[in-house]
This record gives structure tokens, sequence and C-alpha cells, in this order.
């Protein structure tokens, strides 16, 4: 059964970092983008980032380039999500999810598989 376990959130203040993980298992990253999702309280899900392991490409969103990092590892099964200079605003629910392509980014009902979802509060 395919699925998509993430880990790594948490409470930290402003300007700090935190490294999210999204584990994959039966399933094979090659043929898939992971993409990280951010979902605010009360609001929609947002697409913030995405990588294709197949050619290395990614995605930010403009709320986080500079900030976000993603990066995967096929061996493993695993994607990341370094996030550093934590803001407010990057509070919330963040859920990996596999589609086709990262060119689904802006559609999350193109995602076919999505984690449980970690919360990640940035707080002083």
């Amino acid at each position: 059964q395919v699925q998509l376990v993430e880990s790594g959130g948490g409470l930290v203040q402003p300007g700090e970092s935190l490294r999210l993980s999204c584990a994959a298992s039966e399933f094979t990253l090659d043929y898939y983008g992971i993409g990280w999702f951010h979902q605010a309280p009360g609001k929609e899900r947002e697409g913030v980032s995405c990588i294709s392991i197949s050619d290395a490409s990614t995605y930010y969103a403009d709320s986080v380039k500079g900030r976000f990092t993603i990066s995967g590892d096929n061996a493993k099964n695993m994607v990341y999500l370094q996030m550093n200079s934590l803001k407010p605003d990057d509070t919330g629910v963040y859920y990996c999810a596999a589609a086709p392509s990262c060119k689904a980014i802006g559609h999350p009902s193109l995602f076919d598989f999505w984690g449980q979802g970690t919360q990640v509060t940035v707080s002083s």
C-alpha cells in the first residue's frame, strides 16, 4: 500500500530552522513529483515546494524562495524540506504528496497520494 509519512515538525521561534522529512513506501520516487503543501489555520492547502527526482528539477513558491530547500534521496525513498528563517506565517500543517509531475503543484487535487501531515508552529 502506497504510503507517505511526514515527520520533523515542532514548535520553534521566528528565525529558527526545521527539517521536515517525507518517507515514501511502496512506490519509487523516480516516477513522481513530490510536493510539500502548507495549510495555515482556516486557509486552503498551498503548494510551497516540489521536487522531481528523475530530472532533479525543483519548484518553490515565492513565499519560501531563499528560505526553504527541498531535496530527495532516491536510495532511501525520502524527501526533505529544510526550512530556514522561519516566520509566524509559516505556521500550519505541512503535508507531502505525490503527483505524476510537479506541474501539478498549483492543483492539490491532482496529487494522488498524501501523508497525514506534521504540525509546524513558529511563535515567540
